[in-house]
């Protein structure tokens, strides 16, 4: 009788540190991953000024666009949390969109060729970025989902793991599918 006891204690520690190792592993790489987040972020984030600048040589009289790229940029590096990260890169998405329309009333500008590298830089942040979110947030749906099913929810609340936050799109506007026209154009 001793010894299936022992035996029962032995398997429910293990069966106690596999769960807790799970949930610290987990842990660890939502930090991770939110890390490469922060990380193209901060690049989106270098590459705008530069942007605004040849921009700025173009059209300088676009002064409020300008302004709002700035402003968005500023709030975006501001922001702490997921959600409100993410809140303020939609609007610096919004903003940016704004910038590249205005682009498409230079010709001139378009010609440029730091403009396109820059444009192209851009192109290839937001396509890392987009990376690093989706990871952050399968990592995160992996640790939330741990967190919450039987057993873990027990040794989570015990040892005050917490869910973490998605990194989500907040804009309706950046949801929205764009709408594709083939309107033949009038003679």
């Amino acid at each position: 009788m001793g010894w299936i006891l022992l035996g029962t204690v032995a398997v429910l520690v293990l069966l106690v540190v596999g769960i807790y190792n799970s949930l610290v592993r987990l842990k660890v790489q939502s930090e991770n991953a939110w890390a490469d987040v922060d990380v193209q972020l901060k690049r989106r984030h270098d590459l705008i000024p530069n942007l605004v600048e040849t921009v700025k040589g173009y059209a300088g009289h676009e002064k409020q666009t300008l302004e709002d790229v700035v402003t968005a940029r500023n709030r975006a590096m501001s922001a702490t949390t997921p959600g409100t990260k993410a809140e303020a890169e939609g609007i610096l998405g919004q903003s940016l969109k704004s910038l590249f329309a205005l682009a498409e009333a230079y010709p001139q500008l378009r010609a440029v060729e730091s403009f396109n590298q820059l444009q192209g830089s851009l192109n290839q942040i937001e396509e890392a970025l987009q990376n690093a979110r989706r990871y952050y947030n399968a990592v995160v749906r992996d640790l939330n989902t741990k967190i919450q099913e039987f057993p873990s929810n027990f040794i989570a609340n015990f040892f005050s793991f917490k869910a973490r936050e998605f990194f989500e799109i907040a804009e309706a506007a950046e949801r929205a599918v764009p709408k594709v026209s083939f309107e033949q154009a009038s003679r």
